[in-house]
């Protein structure tokens, strides 16, 4: 088509961000974060272009859990983006953000991947798969966006016949037995317009997080945000909270699910979910806590919505029969949903839904987004604790998704301050009021960043890669 774009330069920034309070998943703890930026610049076959920007947290403890030191895990992160910044400045195909995403995932980066691993040498342990994409995502939505930008469009209005070449079909399969055919169908054909200007919002309660005054000990920041749970709801206004648990410890597993329980019946929230950190093995642990939970707190069991994620990441590796749990709830594929075809997998393991996230690529998300929609999965999405540039692309996928309940964002607990640039131009998305997120000041091409605006001093980049 007259509008396929290839890549011609790369630029790859590094932003460090420290948190004001720890987040804690799974066995290790959060204190900093390093984001990685991209920008990135297209053309079509006429030779006009235009700039995209994508950015995404290199969350190291979600993203590569492990025993080995996290400064190893953090530093392959950063070396592998700066491979990925020429490997998609030198990408010599053409098409539409998707076709190119799809191929760059399916045909570079497995190798990419590979040649680091290979140059970290047999002593080092290698980075999975979950790390790579969570590199490769700034990049995607750099792509995604000039796209847009090119178009002088909203890049949610090109997932249309009109701009690619190819329907699903050629992209994604159905389920074997499945009654379902992607044969003419374009993401569009499973998206949402026009998208919602508002979202209720998920707050995070972490396993770290405080909930009464009781649990004070003098140390919190005194930066004018709150530290215990209950001024968080008065605060924003909050309906919704998701519950960090262990995995590991029922009986603290149960005791924080009613202690929060409690809190949020005393406040009006009406909604909870438990994420359980990935670290559960046998389905009877979750089932358990939600059969004790029936009999003694039946509100507090009401109140919970779905359940995320209580299994290992591996899901090929950890082929466990969910189909007990997902009878009580649904139950929500998270960190192992890396693409539609793991969904796939999950799908007949007994997972009803998947929460999407852009740290895993744009392209990858809206093809499992397509893909779960058309087999009657539950959608959600997901926050990577997104800061800056990366809150905007994630409120964007929550919008157009359709979404079981809205969507959670808590860049605004850990890290508030390191968006104060971005909300001098959209306050509603770095600050949740009534118990939402409001979109209602992205506009423009691409994702509607509005980066003309955003007064932020970028630091030198760290690469920068032209097509030879």
């Amino acid at each position: 088509m007259k509008t396929d774009i290839t890549t011609t330069t790369v630029d790859l920034y590094f932003i460090g961000v420290e948190t004001r309070v720890p987040l804690k998943f799974g066995p290790e703890t959060l204190t900093s974060v390093i984001c990685a930026r991209a920008c990135m610049t297209v053309k079509d076959a006429n030779g006009k272009t235009a700039q995209g920007w994508g950015e995404t947290p290199l969350s190291v403890q979600w993203a590569w859990p492990s025993a080995s030191p996290y400064g190893d895990r953090c530093e392959a992160m950063q070396r592998f983006c700066k491979m990925l910044a020429q490997a998609w400045a030198e990408f010599d195909k053409q098409g539409h953000p998707i076709e190119l995403g799809s191929a760059f995932i399916e045909s570079v980066l497995p190798g990419l991947l590979e040649r680091l691993n290979s140059k970290r040498g047999q002593q080092a342990e290698p980075m999975p798969w979950l790390a790579a994409l969570v590199c490769c995502s700034a990049f995607d939505l750099a792509l995604h966006d000039a796209y847009g930008c090119l178009l002088e469009r909203d890049v949610y209005a090109t997932y249309t016949s009109e701009f690619m070449n190819t329907d699903l079909a050629g992209l994604i399969k159905s389920a074997e037995g499945a009654n379902v055919s992607f044969d003419g169908k374009y993401p569009a054909d499973f998206l949402e317009f026009p998208a919602p200007k508002a979202l209720p919002a998920w707050h995070l309660v972490g396993g770290k997080d405080l909930l009464d005054e009781s649990e004070l000990t003098g140390k919190e920041p005194d930066d004018g945000y709150p530290v215990l749970l209950p001024d968080w709801i008065e605060r924003d206004g909050l309906t919704c909270l998701k519950v960090k648990l262990r995995g590991n410890d029922a009986i603290w597993d149960y005791d924080r699910l009613v202690k929060v329980g409690h809190t949020a019946i005393e406040r009006g929230v009406l909604w909870l979910t438990s994420d359980f950190n990935c670290t559960v093995t046998d389905p009877a642990y979750v089932n358990d806590i939600l059969d004790r939970l029936i009999v003694e707190h039946p509100r507090i069991y009401q109140m919970i919505l779905y359940v995320e994620q209580p299994f290992p990441y591996d899901l090929e590796e950890n082929q466990i029969d969910v189909h007990s749990v997902s009878a009580r709830k649904p139950l929500f594929m998270d960190e192992s949903a890396h693409d539609w075809k793991l969904i796939r997998l999950g799908r007949d393991l007994g997972w009803t839904g998947v929460a999407l996230k852009t740290c895993k690529t744009q392209t990858g998300a809206i093809l499992s987004l397509c893909w779960a929609k058309a087999h009657g999965m539950t959608l959600m999405v997901q926050d990577l604790t997104n800061p800056m540039l990366a809150q905007i692309p994630h409120v964007c996928l929550a919008a157009h998704a359709g979404t079981i309940m809205g969507v959670e964002t808590n860049a605004m607990q850990f890290y508030p301050a390191a968006s104060a640039a971005e909300e001098a131009v959209h306050p509603g998305l770095y600050r949740r009021r009534n118990g939402q997120v409001d979109l209602s000041t992205l506009n423009g091409p691409g994702f509607g960043y509005r980066l003309s605006e955003i007064k932020r001093n970028l630091p030198e980049f760290a690469v920068r890669f032209e097509k030879r």
